[in-house]
């Protein structure tokens, strides 16, 4: 397995001023690519570095989750940054793409990411080079509204054709979120021998 050093310059030097920036985030090389090179790139990985397994390609939306629902003193409903920050390798703005592929020879792995513009969601397809991807496009289309440009069939997975709005974007109102906070501590009960208990005991 090559480390993640030689497995960068060896990416790097193959994709040329494709590449907009790399780093590692838990073990994994993650590339960030310009948008108008994702396609080439799923050919480049594939074909010239050897990397012939695609794990998934999903989306990324990097907007804080709007806090909503919340009761004073809760402390159930988890922590949400409150300005914009992007993962490794950066972002040019809210939504990005990402698929990861694994060479079975090789044993190495990489974490491809690109920008998708807000206004104007599209990417190109990687069926074509993977068609393993043909699944998970079409499930980062249903969730993020994300078009991928030369898909076979871009058809709904879970949702019916009638449903209006994109889950997985943060600004997807999650009405059981809002009629009820998160469960949590506020839902714990007390353990045995505690306060709560012995004032229920010195109260009978």
């Amino acid at each position: 397995m090559a480390d993640l050093a030689t497995l960068t310059s060896r990416i790097t030097d193959a994709l040329g001023d494709a590449v907009l920036d790399a780093g590692e985030a838990r073990g994994t090389l993650v590339v960030r690519v310009r948008p108008d090179a994702w396609r080439s790139t799923a050919e480049t990985a594939r074909r010239t570095l050897g990397f012939d397994y695609l794990s998934f390609i999903a989306g990324i939306d990097w907007m804080p989750a709007p806090v909503v629902g919340l009761v004073e003193g809760d402390t159930s409903t988890p922590a949400q940054p409150s300005d914009m920050t992007f993962g490794v390798a950066g972002s040019a703005g809210r939504f990005q793409v990402f698929a990861h592929v694994q060479s079975t020879t090789q044993h190495a792995g990489v974490t491809f990411r690109t920008d998708v513009d807000e206004a104007d969601p599209r990417v190109e397809s990687w069926v074509s080079v993977y068609p393993g991807a043909d699944w998970h496009e079409r499930e980062c289309w249903e969730m993020y509204g994300f078009v991928f440009e030369g898909h076979p069939s871009l058809r709904h997975l879970y949702l019916p054709s009638e449903f209006e709005g994109h889950p997985l974007r943060k600004d997807f109102p999650l009405l059981a979120r809002e009629v009820k906070p998160w469960p949590g501590l506020t839902d714990v009960e007390p353990m045995p021998g505690g306060d709560d208990e012995a004032g229920e005991e010195g109260a009978a």
